[in-house]
């Protein structure tokens, strides 16, 4: 029997290329769909394609068995760029999709982007494509760069707790999938990290371990929206920045699972750990 042909997508992000590595050492060539072949790792076959090209995806997507789809960059088509691939996939004759989605996507999710994961979800689950859905929770990497220049991290996240997760976990567990993709068909794990921590936490945190002071400042909604007005960004993107924080004010990311154990057969790795590399 032969093996199916996997291909990943984003593999010049942090995600998608430490998903290749890790195809690699397991013996496995994906195709690499990108959007720049210059910046594509060595040593791979390489397509050439945006997710909103419908063509170029059909195209990149011949043959394919497999795909790993990591979500394309926050934008305000952003959907319409993810039915575009689907759509692309399905034609092409793809079997199955795993799909890097967001822990508790919905259509009245708190953080704004969860709605288009879900968007994306339900377009997936309608394609007739087999399907994977990896919901991360925020990436756990993202969290010391919360803190501004003066190393304070002011949101609108009250006393919430946020059970972040690495991207190298997120990588691994991908990984783990698109090695053994029949038997994760039909699933949704929640990915996250061991502990769901405050953003009090979280600063506390880096600051034992960085020694660079780091504290976390409550910002009301409106001092929220009112700090972020200077940067210009379009409402979409400022209601997304905002909604970070009042999702984890919610409590919408206070979930904590073993499915990284699950899928990896090792625990997740939690934000000291990461800090100290």
């Amino acid at each position: 029997m032969t093996s199916p042909t996997i291909a990943v997508t984003g593999a010049t992000g942090n995600v998608g290329r430490a998903v290749t590595t890790l195809m690699n050492e397991a013996g496995v060539r994906p195709r690499l769909v990108v959007r720049d072949a210059g910046r594509a790792p060595a040593g791979h076959e390489v397509a050439v394609a945006s997710y909103g090209d419908a063509i170029a995806a059909r195209t990149a997507l011949d043959g394919v068995d497999v795909l790993l789809l990591v979500s394309a960059s926050e934008s305000a088509d952003r959907v319409a760029q993810h039915r575009t691939i689907v759509d692309a996939a399905a034609s092409a004759g793809v079997r199955h999709v795993v799909y890097t989605s967001f822990l508790g996507a919905a259509p009245d999710a708190t953080f704004t982007l969860g709605r288009d994961h879900w968007a994306t979800e339900e377009h997936l689950r309608a394609s007739g494509m087999a399907w994977t859905m990896l919901r991360d929770s925020f990436y756990l990497d993202f969290l010391p760069l919360m803190a501004g220049e003066d190393g304070v991290v002011r949101g609108p996240a009250g006393d919430g707790r946020v059970g972040a997760v690495a991207r190298a976990d997120v990588a691994r567990s991908a990984a783990a999938v698109l090695l053994d993709p029949a038997a994760h068909a039909g699933r949704a794990y929640d990915l996250t990290g061991p502990e769901a921590l405050s953003l009090e936490e979280v600063a506390a945190i880096v600051a034992e371990v960085t020694r660079r002071p780091t504290t976390y400042l409550r910002e009301s909604l409106e001092e929220a929206y009112a700090s972020r007005a200077s940067y210009g960004a379009p409402d979409w993107q400022v209601d997304a920045w905002v909604s970070t924080y009042t999702a984890i004010a919610a409590g919408e990311l206070d979930v904590v699972t073993d499915d990284v154990a699950t899928l990896t057969g090792r625990a997740p790795v939690g934000l000291a750990e990461l800090l100290r590399g």
